[in-house]
Parts: C-alpha cells; structure tokens; sequence
C-alpha cells in the first residue's frame, strides 16, 4: 500500500510540474530593415540555449515571446506593453538600439519587470540611470571603442577623423573612443541613422587627411562605408579601426576584400580558447549554418545567465528580489571567459582588439591581443546602486 501511495504520490507530482505554466520572456528586437540580422543572431543564441535544454533554462520550461521593433522607439514601447501587461512577461530582452532601450528600458524597469540587454547598453543606464531591475549583459556602449582608442594612440597614430550615427549609441561609441586616445580629432561627423550613402563625409574625410579613421556603423551601414572607402581609393592610405559591430562576419561575407586587415575591438571572438566557447561555436554553427557573430554570442550568453538565475530560485519569480540576486552572481560560464557584473550591473570583462582575415572559407576575425583585462566601465561610480 505504502508503494502504492508513493508512486502516487510521485505522479500527481509530476502530473502538476509538466502543467505548470513556463516562464515567458519577451524578446523585443529588430528583425526587419537593414539591420535586422542583428536581431535575428540574438534570437538564435538565445534559442540555441533553450534547445540545448530541450525547452527549458536552467530545467524551467520557458517560452520565448520575439516581436519585432523595425528599429522603431514606439513600437518598441508598445511590445514592452503587451509582453508585460497582456502575457504577464517578468523578463524582458533583445533589443538592438540604445534609442529604443532609452524609449523602452527606463519605463519597464521602474515598473518592476527585469530587462537584460544583449546589445543596447547606453551610458545613460550605466551611470545616474541604472537600477536594480537592469542588467546589462553585453558591455556598456563606450566598451568596445575605448579599447580602439587606446590601440589607436599605441600605435602612433597622430590624428583621426570620427565618423557615426546621430543617436544614444553613436555618441557614446565616439566618447568611448576620445576617452582612451590621446592625437587629435580632424573631424567629428553624425550622419542620419540608416545612412545608406557616404560620398560627402569621405570627400570632406579625404581633404581633412587624419592619419587614421574611426567609425561606428552597425549592420547595413557599415557596409556600405566600408565599401565606398574602398571605392574611393582611400583603404591603402588611410587605416580604418572601429568596434565590433561593423566587423561581424555576417557584415564581412558582404563586404569582402575591403573589409581585409581591418582592426576592430570586442569583448568576444569565435576563436576564444574556453570550453564554453568551443561548445557554442560549434553548436551554432551545426544549428544554423553559420559562424556566430557578437550578437549571437551576447544572446546565448543572456539566456546561460537566466538560466542559472532560474535553476537557483526553482523557476519562482513571485519573489524578483531573489531571482536578481541570483542574477548579479553571473553563476554560468560565459563564451566571453572571465564575467561579473560590476556595482552598476554592467560586466567586468576582458576586452580585446581583433583583426579582419582572408581564410579558405572568407573572411573573418582573428584575436590579435587582449589590450584590457577585467575592464570597468567610465559610469559605474556615477550609478546609486553600491
């Protein structure tokens, strides 16, 4: 009888676990325009590691809700909306631009849901604007441009000419730069976002002759510069530097041989020597046909730490306090290596500037040296949350 009871018992158990409810987690991104890859490899990193654990994180079934933004701040705003107000999402992610994410972020997070950026991380939200319900799990904005400026000025390079987006990212990217490099600026230029035609700022470039350039133009626009820099002539007398994000081998297979021996900074590359990385590379690789970008990377990392946040706090978020606290112990193994997150939420990591290659396969990134170690970000002192 007592057998009987038991396997019961065991039953009813597991008859109520696989009727709960899973987490939802809404995924606000951009899928459409020209920068929509950049959505798209969020999404698929965040994916693979759901499919790695057969539908759950960290074993708590979980449903990804993915909608996109084109790239819009109020549509971003109504997503946001739904996803917390009509699915009861607690956990929000995905999005691409620091526009949207200061027309999403700050609203969402004051109202008690948790977002975990795995792209977007303003300066704004680092510093004054931080908040326990925000985590940052890809860099702060100026990350990956301090790091070029720095390379920039050891390298000798007397003077530069900045070339990005007029927008949150943009400026923070340029400022990122500026903070590390110690030559001087010939030229600072803001073009539209989604520019798709560059002909006059390389003119006026051409006649300024820095020394070096340095731009930040992600997805389609830095396609686009990059190719009619080359078509101008100027790629053999003038070198160009920037961040990661012009320089991710999707953006490469387009562009091709203009792209080649550019040096660009990053807190990741497919070529890290870990096992978590190894691991990823080769997963999503086999899962979509394709080498993963930084993006990609970010994503798969975001949903590695829910997942250990999740597992620690037994899939309950009726209580957030634990389930954030959980979070700020970055217990997961990043495909970045060394990950914590610092007094702003935002990670302390190694940051490294890498070099655009010519393989049998195409073109791709090469680690050339790691130029920061366990790297904070300009805003942490300015963040309350110490």
């Amino acid at each position: 009888m007592k057998r009987i009871l038991t396997a019961l018992f065991l039953c009813l158990m597991a008859t109520h676990l696989s009727a709960a409810e899973p987490v939802k987690i809404g995924m606000i991104t951009t899928l459409s325009t020209k920068a929509g890859y950049l959505g798209e490899d969020i999404r698929d990193g965040f994916k693979l590691a759901i499919a790695q654990e057969n539908g759950t994180l960290g074993g708590i079934p979980v449903e990804l809700m993915v909608e996109d933004d084109g790239r819009k701040p109020g549509k971003g705003k109504q997503i946001a909306e739904r996803f917390i107000e009509k699915d009861g999402a607690k956990i929000l992610t995905g999005i691409v631009f620091s526009n949207v994410a200061m027309a999403v972020v700050p609203k969402v997070v004051r109202e008690g849901t948790v977002y975990l950026s795995a792209n977007a991380a303003p300066s704004k939200l680092a510093g004054k604007g931080c908040s326990p319900n925000y985590f940052s799990v890809s860099y702060q904005n100026d990350n990956l441009d301090e790091v070029v400026g720095q390379y920039v000025t050891d390298a000798g390079h007397k003077s530069v000419y900045l070339i990005a987006p007029n927008y949150p990212a943009g400026k923070d990217h340029l400022a990122g730069f500026k903070r590390y490099y110690t030559g001087e600026i010939k030229g600072e230029v803001y073009t539209k976002l989604g520019q798709s035609d560059y002909a006059a700022e390389i003119a006026t470039l051409r006649a300024t002759a820095p020394e070096a350039v340095f731009f930040f133009l992600p997805g389609g626009m830095g396609i686009n510069f990059l190719k009619q820099y080359s078509q101008a002539g100027l790629k053999g007398d003038i070198p160009v530097y920037g961040p990661a994000f012009s320089f991710d081998e999707r953006i490469l297979n387009a562009v091709g041989p203009a792209a080649e021996g550019v040096k660009n900074g990053s807190q990741w590359t497919h070529d890290l020597d870990n096992a978590a990385n190894r691991q990823f590379v080769a997963a999503y690789q086999e899962a979509y046909g394709r080498m993963p970008t930084l993006y990609a990377a970010q994503g798969y990392d975001t949903a590695r730490l829910i997942a250990a946040a999740l597992k620690a706090v037994g899939g309950k978020l009726s209580d957030l306090d634990a389930f954030k606290v959980e979070l700020r112990k970055a217990d997961f193994d990043s495909v970045r290596g060394n990950f914590s997150f610092g007094t702003n939420q935002h990670p302390v990591q190694d940051v490294y500037i890498r070099e655009v290659v010519k393989t049998t396969e195409g073109y791709t990134n090469r680690t050339v040296e790691k130029v920061f170690a366990n790297h904070i970000d300009a805003y942490a002192d300015q963040c309350s949350m110490k």
